[in-house]
């Protein structure tokens, strides 16, 4: 049972992720992948993975530019050394990459099947299947170079694998989650959305069965015979099949697709969708907008009010008590409630990755530079919390799950303000104070 989750589009960006920055992104990656294996099981973590709104949270909690292709890559390669290390521990494993490491997959599933007793041909047929999907039977223009086939102790597995699209330098990442879903071939995806570039060549969806047959009839006959047909009807235009959740509907040139296929006269009436973020429900796809820095319009204001607030309108000693931990202050406390939220938020709750940058900033400054001092913290606290419980001292895990909570009741129950300049204002201002560092 294989189910294509949904897509993030996403603007490429070029670089690479500095060692201060990469070294902190594997370690506080590799804690929230283990709070959630013993909160919830290991499984968990492949439906997070490949929930794109969730993905691309986890990016922007852990330190990344908030909308950058470059969150795809640097994310599951801090993932990758910090999981493959403690993958008997953890039982999860994380094979594949960029570029010539994706080739490498079949290898590293095929040794994993070895030490797991697992069945490696049918791994490796999985990964091949995904990415043959997404990069030949979905022909968007987007030309896959990153595959990474994330696989637990008991068979269960993700996939998240990239593509480029070099003449709109923009990036598509797309997310597989083994369940759910009955054929690769036919209708293995719950939408394909994003901003139109064109005709789309979909040979997954249903009423394509009678061209996949006649394709495999073609590949059956003799060179020449394909190449005289192919001469006879070159001086005509060719048709290709543009197809989606089961309907054939002709677009035009830059139209933006939305969870469905529209005609140019029921586009809404939102203006400059290529600077907003669109999201589509049920199957999680997101658009993330061209520009740098994060505007209020990227953010749900009232719950990053709801979790200021809970940093910052708090300042005696409850959450010093609440944490068991002297001298915390409320700047951590902000990153320690979005750190909660990613571990045991519902899916509802990621619909605006922007405001997880307020957890530790972005690389490139936006919305603020990274605090260092504040993001060694958070690690420090939620290492300590994941050690304690092991040994039967739930304390300090329970109060960061309890952070969480308390963030939602604010939202609930209140009705918390935010001045979005003025938030960001407070942060830069203090960066000297937190060792601040961009790239």
């Amino acid at each position: 049972m294989i189910k294509n989750s949904g897509h993030a589009d996403l603007p490429l960006h070029t670089g690479t992720v500095p060692r201060w920055l990469a070294d902190r992104m594997m370690v506080l990656g590799t804690l929230i992948v283990e709070s959630l294996v013993e909160n919830f099981g290991v499984d968990e973590v492949l439906v997070r993975l490949s929930d794109p709104l969730w993905f691309q949270s986890l990016g922007a909690v852990m330190g990344m530019d908030w909308h950058s292709s470059g969150i795809t890559t640097s994310v599951m390669y801090a993932l990758k050394r910090g999981l493959n290390a403690r993958a008997k521990e953890l039982g999860i494993y994380v094979c594949g990459g960029r570029g010539k490491y994706s080739r490498l997959t079949p290898d590293e599933l095929t040794n994993i099947a070895m030490k797991e007793g697992l069945n490696g041909i049918e791994l490796v047929n999985n990964s091949k299947l995904c990415a043959k999907v997404d990069n030949n039977a979905i022909q968007d223009g987007f030309q896959l170079y990153q595959h990474n086939f994330i696989v637990t102790k008991t068979g269960n597995w993700a996939v998240v694998q990239q593509g480029m699209n070099a003449s709109s330098q923009t990036a598509r990442r797309y997310h597989w989650c083994s369940a759910s879903l009955p054929s690769f071939i036919e209708n293995p995806h719950t939408g394909v959305v994003g901003e139109n570039r064109g005709k789309i060549l979909n040979l997954t969806d249903e009423k394509a069965d009678s061209t996949r047959k006649s394709i495999l009839e073609i590949s059956r006959e003799s060179p020449q015979k394909v190449i005289d047909e192919i001469i006879s009807i070159s001086k005509e235009p060719s048709q290709m099949i543009l197809m989606q959740g089961g309907s054939v509907t002709p677009i035009k040139q830059n139209q933006v697709v939305q969870g469905e296929l529209f005609a140019e006269e029921d586009l809404p009436a939102t203006p400059n969708y290529q600077n907003k973020i669109i999201y589509d429900s049920p199957n999680r796809s997101i658009i993330m907008p061209s520009h740098h820095e994060v505007r209020a319009e990227d953010v749900d204001l009232k719950r990053l009010g709801a979790v200021l607030a809970t940093a910052y309108e708090n300042q005696n000693d409850t959450f010093e008590k609440l944490l068991l931990t002297k001298g915390l202050g409320p700047r951590t406390l902000q990153s320690l409630t979005l750190v909660s939220e990613v571990i045991y938020g519902t899916p509802s709750r990621f619909k605006d990755p922007a405001r997880f940058s307020f957890a530790h900033g972005g690389k490139d400054g936006h919305p603020f530079p990274v605090p260092l001092k504040i993001y060694d913290e958070s690690i420090r606290v939620l290492r300590d919390s994941i050690e304690k419980s092991k040994l039967g001292y739930k304390d300090k895990s329970d109060c960061i799950k309890r952070l969480h909570q308390t963030a939602q009741n604010i939202e609930k129950y209140c009705d918390p303000q935010v001045d979005f300049d003025k938030a960001i204002k407070y942060e830069k201002s203090h960066s000297k104070e937190w060792d601040g560092k961009t790239v």
